[in-house]
């Protein structure tokens, strides 16, 4: 008994395979995944298989194309909502630095005015 060799899968077997992990994931499966589901190693898949390896990774590469651009699209929407955010944070920043201020001044004044009440001798009535 020199050597145990097992069947490879046939051709409806592997799209069988492509056809149930992508229900399971939801995208397209990778080429170990797949050889991993068929229980082969993942050089002996590639070797029997290449058309199907090449067909899965140009899949792959083109819905990677598409993910790029609706990240990129959502990279600059989040960019200018955050700039927004920032100018409107900024606005408000300076009008409780202007009302600080002016709160500082009353308080000054204020202080003062007691200060000077104080300073004011009263008068002791005479019995």
């Amino acid at each position: 008994m020199t050597g145990y060799r097992r069947l490879l899968p046939g051709r409806a077997d592997v799209q069988a395979a492509i056809y149930i992990l992508t229900a399971e994931t939801g995208r397209t499966p990778s080429v170990l995944a797949l050889a991993t589901h068929l229980g082969l190693a993942n050089t002996t898949f590639r070797r029997n298989f290449p058309d199907t390896c090449a067909e899965l990774s140009a899949t792959a590469r083109a819905s990677n194309g598409a993910q790029d651009a609706d990240a990129y699209t959502r990279l600059k929407t989040d960019n200018a909502r955050l700039r927004r955010e920032n100018r409107d944070l900024t606005a408000e920043l300076d009008l409780a630095i202007a009302a600080i201020q002016r709160l500082s001044t009353d308080n000054e004044r204020l202080r003062t005015a007691l200060h000077d009440a104080r300073a004011v001798t009263p008068l002791h009535r005479r019995p």
